[in-house]
């Protein structure tokens, strides 16, 4: 069904996130390849969507979390390198190999499992080794951990390691001058450290969104790009990405209230003078955070019209007291830009204090996705 009968939408402009891509591939220059993070729906973007872009617009590396996604991918006819950054599971080794997908190991035993699913299928099973240097989740840790996974490396003649990487815990954190924390110069170093114990010609990557930003010294032979791929770079730049996600639902109804009379549910909100307040159609249903009430705000020809009282799960109520014609079927912005007015997913996260990764993840798929293609331009 195509009708819309609630004007409640997304529109995901390709074209920025081909910009941010090209933009992203010029800023760290032409040895150094750029992996497009597509995982987690492509952070709510659309991942068949924003892969196929990233194919077309010449890239050849993409990143998602779970095996899922990556045989979502090569199913629709995605053909780039395909990284699971999840710890590789002994369960999804056949089809991991069968699908040409390249998994994340660390311990002996994933290699061994690779190895005979690689042998059972005929195909070489492809991964990368991940090094925890001080993020504490997955990967090797020590000198010892890496001469163990080394000698498992050895028995296998079937898993072609095609890269070795980390991740930084505190990229988005910078020094006083704008440079890389003591953290992140020490995760760094460790990093150095342990790709030593392999083979020096196993590409490495290192740096996500916020590092590629800030220290060029760890871009190494690739860079991961996330949510700066989607307009939002998590440290301060002077590169122009583009925020290619916007937001907008409809004013369903209007109406006068008095003085001492109050606003949604628990009466959280009681007005202190005449006021006007208009009903728009979106919730936290729509996964429009319900902690933002009494706290956000919404474009409404132009003008920011604060939340009052609790977001329901499919209506919210908004002050236009002072916005000239408003009235129902007008047009609110949740995410995006109004006659000169923006207000961003950052925007949105500091009301609910949270990220704007979890906020553009948070839209559910009762609203609807609009996809306008992207164009031949280069950044």
């Amino acid at each position: 069904m195509n009708i819309l009968y609630r004007q409640n939408k997304i529109t995901i402009d390709l074209d920025a996130i081909k910009h941010n891509y090209l933009l992203m591939k010029q800023h760290v220059g032409k040895q150094v390849r750029v992996m497009a993070v597509v995982k987690a729906n492509a952070y709510g973007h659309g991942i068949l969507e924003v892969a196929r872009t990233i194919q077309a617009a010449g890239g050849n590396d993409l990143a998602v979390a779970i095996p899922e996604e990556g045989i979502l991918l090569r199913e629709a006819g995605i053909t780039t390198n395909i990284l699971v950054l999840g710890a590789a599971m002994p369960i999804a080794a056949d089809a991991a190999v069968m699908h040409g997908l390249t998994m994340t190991l660390f311990e002996p035993h994933m290699v061994t499992v690779l190895e005979q699913a690689a042998q059972r299928h005929g195909k070489p099973a492809y991964a990368h080794i991940k090094v925890d240097t001080g993020m504490n989740r997955i990967g090797l840790r020590t000198q010892a951990d890496a001469e163990r996974l080394r000698a498992a490396l050895a028995e296998a003649p079937h898993v072609r390691i095609t890269g070795i990487y980390t991740h930084f815990a505190d990229a988005d954190h910078l020094s006083s001058d704008g440079a890389m924390e003591a953290y992140s110069r020490m995760q760094l170093e460790k990093f150095r450290t342990l790709r030593s114990c392999f083979d020096r010609a196993i590409p490495a990557h290192a740096a996500n969104s916020a590092m590629s930003l800030v220290a060029r010294e760890a871009d190494f032979d690739c860079i991961r790009e996330g949510i700066s791929l989607y307009g939002y770079p998590p440290v301060p730049t002077p590169l122009p990405f583009r925020r290619a996600l916007s937001w907008e639902s409809e004013v369903v109804h209007v109406k006068d209230i008095k003085a001492g009379e109050s606003v949604g549910y628990g009466c959280t909100f009681t007005a202190e003078q005449n006021m006007r307040i208009a009903t728009v159609s979106v919730g936290y249903g729509d996964g429009y955070h319900r902690v933002m009430s009494n706290r956000g705000q919404m474009l409404v020809r132009g003008k920011r019209a604060d939340i009052l009282g609790r977001i329901c799960m499919d209506q919210t109520m908004i002050d236009v007291t002072n916005i000239a014609g408003a009235e129902a079927g007008t047009k609110a912005v949740l995410i995006g830009e109004e006659e000169g007015q923006s207000i961003g997913a950052d925007e949105l996260a500091r009301w609910a204090d949270t990220i704007s990764y979890e906020i553009l993840l948070s839209i559910t798929t009762r609203v609807p996705r609009v996809y306008l293609p992207a164009g031949q331009n280069n950044a």
